[in-house]
Formats: C-alpha cells, sequence, structure tokens
C-alpha cells in the first residue's frame, strides 16, 4: 500500500492579525488565498493543510490534536491555560511591529489608581481567565465578566468599574477618555505546535522550516538590499559609510576597457530603508555609482 501523504494541519490566525500573518506567509513562499470557504484557505503546498481561526480559540485546537500547529496570540495561550511547544516567537501587530499590551483601564476621572483600589467592583474583559486569575493571585476581590465586544464604552459609560483590555500603543484608550491603571501581560504571535505533532520527525521538520522562513521574512522587513560600483581607490571611503548585518560583500568587476585601467569593485549589502535617503548623497560624494536598490523577502 501506498505510504499516506504526509499533512501538517496548519492554523492561521482569523482577524486583526489575519493581513500581516498572510503577507508574511507570502514573503515566506506560501501563496495561501481566501475563497468562498473562509476558513479553509488554499495554499500553494501539499504538504500544507491550513485553517483561519480566531487566536482566542486556536491554543485549544492545537491542543487537542485538531491541528498539528499555528500561529496565534501567545495571550490566548495563557488565557486557555494549554501546554503547547513554542517553536518561534514573533514580534509584529495590528498596526505595527511591536508587541501589544493586555492593560486595566479606568475612566480618566475615575479614583483607581492601582489595583488595590478595584476590591468589590466590576471588571469587564474578553480575557476572563487570565483576569481572575490575576486578581485572584493578588488577593483582591472583584467580580471579572466577560465582555462580548465594545469593552472600551462600557468603561467610558460607567457601565463597569474597569476593563482589561489589549492596546498597542493606548491611543485609542486615550481618546475615549480612559487612563491606563496597569499593565499586566504582554503579547506577541507565536508559531506553536501540538506536543505529539513536535515529537513526529516529518512534522518537526515542515513545523521548523515555517519558522526559519517566517522569521527571514520579518528580519527583512524594513530592510533593503543595495549594491554598487566603486573604483579600489575610493573602497575604503564608501566602506566606512555603510552598515550591514557581517560586513559588505566586495567582489571584483572584470578588467573591461571601459574601466581605463582602473581597478574596480561591486559592493552590495543590506541596510535599514530609512537609511536611504541620507546614504545615497553620501555614497555618490564618496565616489560610488550606479547604486541600486531592491526590495528583500527574506534574511536568513
Amino acid at each position: 500500500m501506498a505510504e499516506a501523504r504526509k499533512v501538517l494541519k496548519f492554523g492561521l490566525p482569523k482577524g486583526s492579525l489575519e493581513n500581516q500573518t498572510l503577507e508574511l506567509m507570502r514573503k515566506s513562499g506560501w501563496r495561501i488565498s481566501v475563497g468562498s470557504r473562509a476558513h479553509v484557505p488554499s495554499v500553494d503546498d501539499a504538504a500544507l493543510s491550513c485553517r483561519l481561526l480566531r487566536p482566542q480559540e486556536m491554543p485549544r485546537y492545537i491542543a487537542d490534536g485538531s491541528l498539528d500547529a499555528g500561529i496565534t496570540g501567545s495571550d490566548w495561550i495563557v488565557e486557555n491555560d494549554v501546554d503547547l511547544v513554542e517553536v518561534a516567537r514573533f514580534v509584529y501587530s495590528r498596526v505595527s511591529l511591536v508587541p501589544t499590551r493586555w492593560v486595566v483601564v479606568v475612566p480618566d476621572n475615575s479614583p483607581i489608581k492601582r489595583l488595590e483600589d478595584l476590591k468589590g467592583k466590576r471588571v469587564a474583559t474578553e480575557m476572563v481567565n487570565f483576569t481572575r486569575r490575576v486578581f485572584a493571585e493578588r488577593k483582591i476581590d472583584v467580580t471579572v465578566e466577560f465582555s462580548w465586544g465594545a469593552t472600551e464604552a462600557k468603561a467610558a459609560d460607567g457601565m463597569v468599574d474597569a476593563i482589561v483590555e489589549v492596546t498597542e500603543t493606548g491611543s485609542s484608550l486615550r481618546a475615549n477618555g480612559l487612563r491606563i491603571v496597569e499593565e499586566l501581560l504582554t503579547s506577541s504571535p507565536v508559531l506553536v505546535a501540538n506536543k505529539r505533532a513536535w515529537a513526529n520527525e516529518w512534522k518537526q521538520a515542515k513545523i521548523r522550516q515555517v519558522a526559519v522562513l517566517m522569521r527571514g521574512a520579518l528580519d527583512a522587513e524594513g530592510r533593503v538590499g543595495i549594491k554598487m560600483n566603486v573604483a579600489r581607490e575610493n573602497l575604503e571611503k564608501v566602506i566606512a559609510l555603510l552598515p550591514s548585518i557581517t560586513a559588505p560583500t566586495v567582489s571584483q568587476l572584470y578588467p573591461s576597457p571601459t574601466l581605463k585601467g582602473k581597478e574596480w569593485v561591486a559592493v552590495e549589502t543590506v541596510i535599514a530603508e530609512t537609511t536611504v535617503r541620507e546614504l545615497f548623497p553620501k555614497l555618490l560624494e564618496a565616489g560610488a555609482v550606479g547604486i541600486v536598490e531592491y526590495p528583500l523577502n527574506k534574511i536568513i
């Protein structure tokens, strides 16, 4: 009997992290499209079977083996209190390349200044289990209720005394007249695996492949490659201007008659995209010519 086709059941986050994750997967080498069956996206890899799930519930499905691995928020692993293998941690969120934060929030005019002031009060949040554990560990008696949405409005309107809400920059909270009392948890997307799947040699190799390529794609964010030609006599001046991951690559140019007997080299390196506008005029002044900038998908 022919060997069964090897397939890794892989979860992708639906919602706020969806677009960024699909784009990172694209840069990593996988083309994933979400069609009419929105929870079952197609992927150009016969060894990968993807499912789109809310990060809030994905850890449970990985833990029970319905999925072999997936990308979810580290906060939801804490909330679901499940034991998974953390393979890689990535730093990106809905609007920025920074972790998100779960914070205790009250209206600006609230007398509450610290968690202890919430004793006997009511707190709304989507992270019910985690929030209850935090207050229990601090021995603060509060009522924690699940919020189905519009959590910020419940605090602003005085429907609850405080909320535990996720934020990146805090700008939305401030715009709604809310104030952070304390930060409880930072979170970022993580690639996690079911322990049984991780023990399978083939599945572990496939999961590691995803981790390495996604890390490479994320490391390439905000960077570009540049290359240029430089006369040997100007090389040290140009090199002194160039930041790089290790050291710039320098290679000899073919001694074409157009070089008129001079020795020329090609220089190539990777730089932060934000430095381009300041760096390029300086490179020209130092003697570089034919400067080319090109985008990067991955740095590994």
